[in-house]
């Protein structure tokens, strides 16, 4: 997936335009059911800090844990493949392939595997990827990427769902139109129940890898990700260095907020821990049990004023509360990671200079923040973002000039009071007879979609002046 992180204003201002996609968006309905699913657990803020505490634990002793992974991994019979580049993840997963004789290959939800484009390279390479989690199965039709974690195809009306079947089910038989979810979700299961039996590999992400048990972790609502692993000669679990967690009883700890914060669901339908491949003893399972683990900058982020973001279980619940995400869905972002999470994470894997932008696309109203279930502080890490873009002159002329302009004022308090009290009188005069201003000389970027309130007439400092002159009064 080429990364367009750069054209967020423009790919905005589209998303915003797009009547079918704000339409779509109207039904991203997960506030509520989170907030139904904590209410029913009270020591939702206790585990918060515990988990908190156990991947700051895991991150800075990230060696010892890897190398105890690996070597679990080992004793049952699997294999890790370390890879520093996307290109390196990619030649791994084709060699597995290759020395298989692998044609096809079943694909549960990863968006490590969409961070790496791995799917056009496996076309390229002879290869058919087929993804099986409905909400990528319908994506993939209509090849585009995702645009929501946990919801991959979010942005597509239940119309556009049965034109992209009609049209790319033709060739199974099936010629007619449905209009029903359920009768999309049991075509969709008929055709690809076909795909699971012959499928030569499988490749799953990995919601977490257990260093005590050498395991990785899936959680999902259908069921696909167990077929997928379970059935082909050789599953691939494709991750990064951060989903690691020192044992099965701290990452129950974490599994206890991670479907209430992205689903509002107490647990997923289905909770799957792999280790390694078919036993003698075992009726099913995988011969080859592959583990592809890729840096991709990851590594750079410890020790910096990023490494909270590898504290992320992927839950959505940042972006499900996001009023910028809600109002231009996942692919304004131009690349894999949407939201307030991928303002902070895309800018460390693709560089401030393609992402810049990003950090840009806040309110700061912090709900973000107080909505992660690993309090993560996001804000914080996207003002850095912003230093970081001014430092190396990223930055629009405007948004420079304007930033030169506020802190000449700011650094002359006298010049200040006068002109922000200017402003504010001046304003509060024209606005006086309709309480806003429907439109307003430099701020047409706000008033085109809200109305600005007009001042009182007052400052925040004579405000805040008079308010402590009565209190003394008292």
């Amino acid at each position: 997936m080429q990364p367009t992180s750069r054209a967020f204003r423009a790919n905005a201002r589209a998303a915003l335009d797009n009547k079918t996609l704000q339409q779509a968006m109207a039904n991203l309905g997960f506030r509520q059911k989170r907030l139904e699913a904590i209410s029913r657990l009270p020591e939702f803020e206790a585990l918060r800090d515990q988990a908190r505490d156990i991947k700051n634990h895991t991150l800075q002793h990230l060696d010892f844990y890897l190398e105890a992974y690996e070597a679990k991994l080992r004793e049952s019979g699997g294999q890790v493949h370390w890879c520093r580049t996307p290109e390196e993840a990619r030649q791994t997963i084709l060699g597995i392939c290759r020395s298989l004789g692998a044609r096809t290959v079943t694909k549960g939800k990863t968006m490590i595997a969409e961070e790496i484009a791995l799917n056009p390279f496996l076309e390229e390479n002879g290869i058919a990827p087929i993804e099986t989690d409905l909400g990528e199965y319908i994506i993939q039709l209509r090849n585009e990427p995702p645009s929501h974690i946990i919801a991959p195809a979010i942005h597509v009306t239940k119309e556009q769902v049965a034109d992209s079947f009609l049209e790319k089910h033709a060739v199974y038989g099936k010629t007619r139109r449905l209009s029903e979810p359920r009768e999309m979700l049991e075509e969709a299961r008929g055709i690809l129940r076909d795909k699971f039996l012959k499928a030569d590999v499988g490749i799953t992400g990995a919601n977490f890898l257990i260093a005590e048990t050498g395991s990785s972790i899936i959680v999902t609502n259908e069921g696909n990700g167990d077929l997928t692993q379970l059935l082909p000669r050789a599953h691939i679990v494709l991750a990064t260095p951060e989903k690691l967690v020192p044992t099965l009883e701290d990452v129950s700890t974490i599994l206890r907020l991670l479907a209430r914060s992205a689903t509002g669901q107490e647990f997923s339908v289905y909770t799957t821990v792999s280790t390694g491949p078919r036993r003698k003893e075992d009726p099913d399972g995988p011969e080859q049990y592959h583990v592809v683990i890729l840096d991709n900058g990851r590594s750079a982020m410890l020790g910096t004023e990023f490494q909270d973001m590898l504290r992320c279980i992927r839950c959505s619940a940042c972006m499900n509360h996001c009023p910028v995400y809600g109002a231009v869905g996942g692919h304004a972002y131009g690349w894999v990671y949407p939201g307030p999470m991928g303002a902070v994470l895309t800018p460390s894997l693709i560089g401030v200079d393609q992402a810049g932008t990003l950090p840009n696309a806040s309110t700061f109203c912090g709900k973000c923040e107080s909505v992660c279930p690993m309090r993560i502080p996001l804000p914080k890490m996207m003002r850095h973002w912003r230093e970081r873009e001014y430092e190396q002159h990223l930055s629009s002329t405007v948004s420079r000039l304007g930033l030169a302009a506020w802190a000449f004022l700011a650094r002359r308090p006298s010049l200040y009071r006068f002109a922000t009290g200017w402003a504010a009188r001046v304003l509060g005069l024209l606005g006086r007879r309709h309480g806003n201003f429907a439109n307003l000389p430099l701020a047409g970027g706000w008033t085109r979609f809200r109305d600005m309130p007009a001042p009182e007439g007052r400052t925040f400092h004579q405000a805040w002046a008079e308010r402590a002159q009565r209190n003394q009064g008292r």
